[in-house]
């Protein structure tokens, strides 16, 4: 029988929660100030870590919402279709693109292709995490 520190759950929980809100926070206002996808991925990667070390992958699933191959295919599709976007608009590779739009709640709206596009390096970053940490406890079968 394991026994694990209240008190060190306790602490990582709320560690986990703040990290997973600023890593959101990151991503949404990274377009328009500094952060972006790399470094909202690289934040909750963090929160990834501190699980695994808290209470191993059992721990680690309760906020990876999906497989790490999944979450990685995901991300690489996102970012490479929203680069691709910016020749179906007449420019280079990964142009970005602006919407403005009025919105019935919120006003005049700003829409931007650099979102999906952080959004799928976000994918990225946190799916190669997690594919590293899940490979922390395996081992090679013998032959």
């Amino acid at each position: 029988m394991i026994h694990r520190s209240f008190i060190l759950e306790t602490l990582i929980d709320l560690i986990v929660r703040t990290a997973l809100v600023f890593s959101m926070f990151l991503l949404f206002s990274g377009h328009n100030a500094p952060g972006g996808g790399f470094v909202a991925g690289l934040v909750y990667a963090i929160s990834l870590i501190l699980k695994y070390v808290a209470g191993g992958r059992d721990e680690m699933s309760e906020i990876m919402p999906v497989g790490a191959e999944t979450l990685l295919a995901m991300g690489l599709s996102l970012s490479l279709l929203t680069g691709l976007a910016g020749w179906l608009w007449g420019g280079a590779f990964l142009t970005s693109s602006y919407v403005e739009t009025e919105l019935p709640v919120l006003g005049m709206v700003k829409l931007s292709s650099t979102l999906p596009f952080d959004i799928g390096v976000f994918a990225i970053v946190v799916g190669m995490i997690a594919a590293l940490i899940s490979s922390f406890g395996e081992s090679e079968t013998p032959r």
